[in-house]
């Protein structure tokens, strides 16, 4: 069943155009996730379907009486309450007076006002939402009374979610769901969308949350819009083949596009044999070329490296730091080497950044001391852009004194050459910055900060707001690069590529080193106790059974081994049955505040994948001795 229609839809937005002729229907049930280089219109698309932009030609169909949820990329700054009044006011006319009484209640200016809140509670039966916000926040996970000024980044990002799901949509729309929410809430948020069973629109940059929730794959590329309709490995292979048959066609094109201007000028003699249809093909084929839109480039970064520090970046010995009586750090100790990449994780407002600041000297501890290694020259990369002036133009950004020349490596370049390198076109330099979008905000940054010479990078949230291409990209380069590096991220996959170690945050102010990336320290935090142990090897392989008798023949299968082998596949789906009815449970909040059930349900999750693991290996191992003796 189709919930929405859009057909032949085109907008510019006062520019060249955005999308156009864009066609796609939204079936129920479904998970669609809405692929594209930043800029390239999934941000806008999603406000079309929302009806909060008008597209320029073309039209939407909605089903009678559907309810959409927005869930937005930016969360606003300014709004005052707690999270229940957020969520409410969320909820309509009737929502927002139920917020209003709220606020009345808890700082009364005059029994009149309270009167009239109340009439109008009453008017509007508010009182049938008060319900419906509670029940969303619980299972959200956020303390309705909490002030949502005081919230962190991905507390906010909850409460903006619940503010969505009060609405009780039929679909919801999600803006890089993922910005700004830490390990354990990507996770909880998977586990959500797949057990609510909601219609899912989402545009997102990672990953491994694409890869799980994703049912459907569309992608916006030049305007237009492709339906991969498959997952997102397969995805890449069809659109890399795509794209090499797309260079070839057009290479073959310009070709005989080449051949047939040098016969339309060959002069008077060939004027007189010409083919008059052969002319007009010619012009088909020049006004083709000319509305050809090329693919967009890759961004090309290079980062300028400082001279080489010495072999001790920076030590931390017996620090300790706490706000009032909330611990951050306890008698931290920590060395960071030449060529270390170290990732640093926790949960939202567990003090990573107050870690980073420490660290670099930009805060002092209140116990211990933190030492800085010869010639290191640090390169802070601020989770807030703090280093963007929004009034100024890109180029102004980029060459603060004005001029437009900058120096990369020590070689000078000119300040639009650079710019293009980044993606930005010499009318976007000249745009002020707060008009760009989130991702190519995220790129100046980075434009900027690699123009100054570094030997330490140190990254707050690098990933949001990139898409996938420059998120790669971007790992690509820091693979290369010949210094240190210092990451804060929640980003798996990229956590996965780029750090060698992780500093794990822990409940009472300590922190853990893990050795190796996000795969091999995920089972230890999956466990979620805090009596979890760093693994910093994977266990060693048991040795294959062998596949030939001591004569060096063939052997087959015993009978306990055949009876072994008939019995692996139902064992290994009752494992697949038991771990998806687990990740189910974990989404209901319900039952999560029973005592003991998640730290239970994770310990069971983590035993599955072990015993899966095992029967997979076992299953080849013996598939392998029936293949061999056959």
């Amino acid at each position: 069943m189709s919930l929405i229609s859009l057909q032949n839809i085109r907008i510019a937005l006062g520019g060249p155009v955005l999308l156009e002729n864009l066609s796609l229907d939204v079936l129920k049930g479904e998970r669609i996730c809405i692929l594209g280089r930043n800029g390239a219109g999934k941000s806008t698309l999603l406000k079309i379907i929302n009806r909060q932009l008008a597209p320029d030609a073309g039209e939407v169909i909605y089903a009678p009486g559907l309810h959409i949820a927005h869930l937005e990329q930016n969360v606003p700054e300014n709004l005052v309450g707690t999270a229940f009044e957020v969520v409410a006011a969320g909820a309509g006319p009737a929502g927002q007076a139920l917020a209003a009484y709220h606020r009345e209640l808890a700082e009364p200016t005059d029994p009149e006002n309270l009167h009239q809140r109340l009439h109008e509670l009453n008017h509007l039966e508010a009182w049938k939402i008060e319900p419906v916000v509670k029940r969303v926040l619980m299972q959200v996970q956020v303390d309705p009374d909490l002030p949502f000024a005081s919230l962190s980044g991905g507390i906010r990002r909850r409460v903006f979610l619940a503010r969505a799901l009060v609405q009780q949509p039929d679909v919801l729309l999600l803006d890089e769901p993922t910005n700004h929410l830490d390990l354990e809430s990507i996770a909880w948020l998977e586990n959500f969308v797949i057990a609510t069973r909601l219609t899912v629109v989402f545009v997102t940059h990672d990953r491994r949350l694409l890869r799980k929730l994703a049912t459907r794959i569309v992608e916006i590329d030049r305007g237009k819009i492709v339906d991969w309709s498959c997952d997102y490995p397969t995805f890449l292979e069809r659109k890399q083949a795509f794209l090499d048959i797309e260079e070839k066609e057009w290479a073959q094109f310009d070709k005989k596009l080449a051949q047939e201007e040098v016969w339309i000028r060959q002069g008077v003699r060939a004027r007189r044999t010409r083919n008059e249809g052969r002319v007009r093909a010619l012009k088909k084929m020049r006004e083709e070329r000319r509305q050809r839109r090329n693919r967009v480039g890759q961004v090309s970064m290079t980062i300028s490296a400082a001279e080489r520090s010495g072999d001790r970046v920076l030590e931390a010995k017996n620090v300790s730091f706490a706000y009032g009586p909330v611990p951050i750090l306890h008698n931290f100790s920590f060395l960071l080497s030449r060529g270390d990449r170290v990732g640093i994780i926790g949960p939202n407002g567990c003090g990573k950044t107050t870690l980073l600041n420490l660290l670099l000297g930009q805060l002092p501890p209140q116990q211990g001391e933190v030492e800085l290694g010869a010639q290191v020259a640090p390169l802070y990369f601020d989770q807030l852009r703090a280093g963007i002036d929004l009034e100024k133009t890109v180029w102004e950004n980029v060459a603060p004194e004005g001029g437009d020349t900058v120096f990369i490596n020590g070689s000078p370049r000119h300040v639009m050459g650079y710019l293009q390198d980044f993606l930005f076109t010499p009318d976007r330099a000249r745009t002020p910055v707060k008009i760009l979008s989130g991702g190519e905000r995220h790129r100046l940054l980075l434009a900027r900060l690699f123009t100054y010479p570094s030997n330490l990078l140190v990254f707050d949230e690098p990933t949001n707001d990139l898409d996938t291409e420059t998120l790669e990209l971007l790992e690509e380069v820091l693979l290369n690069y010949p210094g240190t590096l210092l990451v804060v991220s929640h980003d798996r996959e990229f956590l996965n590529n780029v750090v060698t170690s992780a500093l794990i945050f822990r409940k009472d102010g300590t922190v853990n080193e893990y050795v190796g990336g996000y795969d091999d320290w995920e089972r230890q935090l999956a466990v979620g106790t805090e009596e979890a142990k760093p693994r910093l090897t994977e266990p060693a392989p048991k040795p294959a059974t062998s596949l030939l008798t001591e004569a060096g023949v063939p052997r087959k299968l015993s009978f306990k081994e055949k009876r072994e082998l008939e019995s692996l596949p139902a064992l290994i789906e009752n494992l697949d049955a038991e771990q998806e009815t687990l990740h189910l449970q974990l989404a209901d909040f319900v039952q999560c505040q029973q005592p003991g059930f998640v730290a239970k349900t994770k310990t069971r999750l983590s035993e599955i994948e072990a015993e899966l693991k095992k029967a997979y290996a076992r299953w080849e191992a013996l598939e392998a001795i029936a293949q061999a003796g056959a």
